[in-house]
């Protein structure tokens, strides 16, 4: 049953518009499904009892009320547009079923399409709220100055008209996309770009609406409508990609259609045509009802599920979760993965990678210093000096007269000496050793910072993000096991985008993207013949993921959009999940064609002996039944720990 979120083209941030999250147990479908499940539950026990046999066959046929009522409902309302639903056939089969006197396998039936149908309700739910809280990025409202005597008024951010300036103070979020025009900044832009670093902004910079302001005052002339903002295009990609991929069907679903039509005709050419020649009521009735049990897709439907759940449970177990079968099934046909930066194959947090000391200080001395100024600052950068020098076991001796600059860095006296700590391009360089080593640094892919004392430069600082541990070894698992080496899609710089690249092994690097350009880069590798997987974890990665054949988010670090949007998600951020949970979909599949190969072979058998013989109907139930069982069980065997692990050594080969 497709669905689709009802968001593209939102409009600009209006609070009143964006709902807040809501429980699961506020959706009809999962109430209804739950009632079904505890009157079947309550039939089972009853029966077992020994109550008399109308009190567990009115409790099973509440249940069919309860679980069937709905589907029933969509599936008449789809045979008006001459579409046999898949769900009616369910309620018609289990009708038939209880007519016959097998109400429990009926009721049974019903339980499961309509638990199906509460998760799907849910996943769904739950990324639409995602998708409008994105809203929340954006601020409501925005300082716009007016006239030139600096006249300032609040006023809705959805209001602000293309050449409006607005002031954005210390800790606010931008209020539009828009170039700075005066002051100098801070900005996290991680959000948008995925940077894991506040980027310096001065005047002429691009900012953009819901990117979080530092320390400096920005003013900011605004060159793009409300409804035009990067996080407003986030919004209408995600729900479009979303809507898209609602579409797509397991395998066996795209043969259903003409499976139920085929069963259907069959069942009442074998009701009509013998009564038509005369044959008696009684004997082609229940001829006709064999028919339709034992040529029901029962077997079918179980061939397919029980693998598809007892791989996304044995995932569960070991930190990976995938939303549904469906996903399951896609990630069993990737061909190509493709990777975020930041926070994915990186912690997304800086550290000192090297200090490169010049004339008169010693590295350790220079990292003192640099930390002791640094330490009355927040800013990522200087915790990571400071983190360094406390596990170098440094003293960090006090700091006076300290004084942060936004955009520049910090100044402190410690010991007497003048101490600033800043980025090359604010602190003037004019010694060529300390230009030479910033150029150095950053042309591999460091951020350099440069440390001055009383106006000498006496050190220049590397850091960078920090490589997962497991980064390299997935790539190189997941580039053998699909057999296309995964690609790289980042908003951060081309040179720090190249660093990590060359670490984990991976060759093609598209750096400087915006999530418009990420979703165009799966675009043309699915315009190239691959099925992508994206992995991701920021909310800049929320359309490649929603737009991807599969999208894998990293569970811990991942933003709320992130983990609501994607398919599947890395609960421990271990990426070595990701090819044996590919690997393990893919034994799911086979698993799927080995059931289906059985269930086929009963259903064909059970129907050519009541077509051209007698078969007697506890034996067709009988039959039907057991193939039922089998391909059950056949699936259940991927629930095993040994079946994860064999997963694991096959991603491995």
């Amino acid at each position: 049953m497709p669905v689709e979120l009802d968001l593209a083209g939102a409009p600009a941030p209006d609070r009143a518009r964006v709902p807040r999250r809501s429980g699961a147990w506020s959706l009809p479908e999962v109430r209804w499904a739950a009632l079904a499940t505890m009157l079947f539950v309550l039939g089972l026990l009853v029966q077992l009892a020994g109550a008399p046999a109308w009190a567990w066959w009115t409790l099973h046929l509440a249940c069919y009320v309860a679980g069937g009522w709905e589907p029933g409902l969509a599936g008449l309302r789809a045979l008006r547009e001459k579409v046999l639903d898949v769900d009616l056939l369910m309620v018609v089969a289990a009708i038939g079923a209880a007519a016959i006197g097998q109400v429990v396998d009926g009721a049974l039936l019903i339980v499961i399409f309509a638990t199906s149908g509460a998760l799907e309700a849910v996943a769904t739910r739950r990324t639409e709220d995602s998708v409008r809280g994105l809203l929340d990025l954006a601020p409501d409202r925005a300082t716009r100055l007016t006239g030139s005597a600096g006249g300032e008024e609040v006023v809705d951010a959805a209001a602000l008209e293309v050449g409006d300036v607005i002031l954005v103070r210390p800790g606010e979020r931008v209020g539009g996309d828009g170039l700075v025009v005066d002051g100098a900044s801070d900005v996290d832009q991680a959000s948008i770009t995925g940077e894991p670093l506040p980027v310096g902004k001065g005047p002429g910079d691009e900012v953009f609406a819901g990117t979080l302001n530092g320390r400096g005052a920005l003013r900011v002339r605004i060159t793009r409508p409300a409804g035009d903002t990067v996080v407003a295009r986030i919004v209408a990609m995600v729900a479009e990609a979303s809507a898209t991929k609602a579409r797509t069907q397991l395998f066996i679903e795209k043969v259903e259609q003409r499976y139920s039509v085929g069963m259907v005709v069959a069942t009442l050419a074998l009701f009509v045509v013998p009564l038509a020649l005369g044959a008696a009521l009684e004997p082609t009735l229940l001829r006709a009802m064999t028919f339709m049990i034992v040529a029901s897709p029962c077997a079918v439907v179980l061939a397919t599920m029980p693998p598809l759940l007892s791989a996304i449970a044995n995932a569960g177990r070991h930190g990976v979760l995938v939303k549904s079968a469906v996903v399951l099934e896609r990630l069993g046909t990737a061909t190509i993965l493709a990777f975020d930066k930041t926070g994915t194959l990186t912690e997304g947090r800086p550290r000192l990678v090297q200090v490169r000391p010049l004339d008169g200080l010693g590295s350790d001395e220079a990292l003192a210093l640099a930390a002791a100024a640094e330490r009355g600052s927040e800013h990522p950068l200087a915790r990571a000096v400071v983190a360094a020098a406390r596990d170098a076991g440094l003293d960090l001796r006090p700091a006076r007269d300290f004084a942060s600059v936004p955009g520049h860095g910090v100044t402190a006296r410690v010991d007497g000496r003048s101490v600033e700590v800043g980025s090359p391009a604010r602190l003037p360089v004019e010694d060529p050793r300390a230009a030479a080593l910033v150029s150095e640094l950053e042309r591999a892919g460091q951020t350099a910072v440069v440390v001055r004392v009383d106006g000498a430069v006496v050190a220049v600082l590397g850091l960078a993000d920090t490589v997962r541990r497991a980064a390299a070894d997935g790539v190189a698992r997941l580039a053998a096991l699909t057999g296309a080496r995964p690609v790289l899609l980042t908003g951060d710089n081309p040179l720090a985008a190249a660093r990590i690249a060359a670490e984990v092994g991976i060759d093609d690097v598209r750096a400087g993207l915006l999530p418009e350009d990420k979703v165009a880069a799966v675009r043309e590798l699915e315009a190239a013949g691959h099925r992508v997987v994206v992995v991701g974890d920021g909310v800049n990665d929320a359309p490649a993921l929603a737009a991807a054949h599969v999208g894998i988010a990293m569970g811990r670090a991942g933003s709320d959009l992130a983990l609501d949007t994607a398919d599947a998600v890395i609960t421990r951020d271990e990426l070595g999940a990701v090819p044996t949970v590919i690997a393990l979909a893919r034994r799911a599949r086979r698993l799927v064609v080995a059931n289906l190969a059985i269930a086929a072979t009963v259903i064909a058998v059970l129907v050519a002996w009541d077509l051209f013989g007698t078969l007697p109907l506890p034996l067709g139930v009988a039959g039907h039944e057991g193939s039922t069982i089998l391909v059950g069980l056949n699936g259940l065997r991927l629930l095993r720990a040994a079946a994860w692990r064999r997963a694991a050594a096959a991603a491995t080969t």
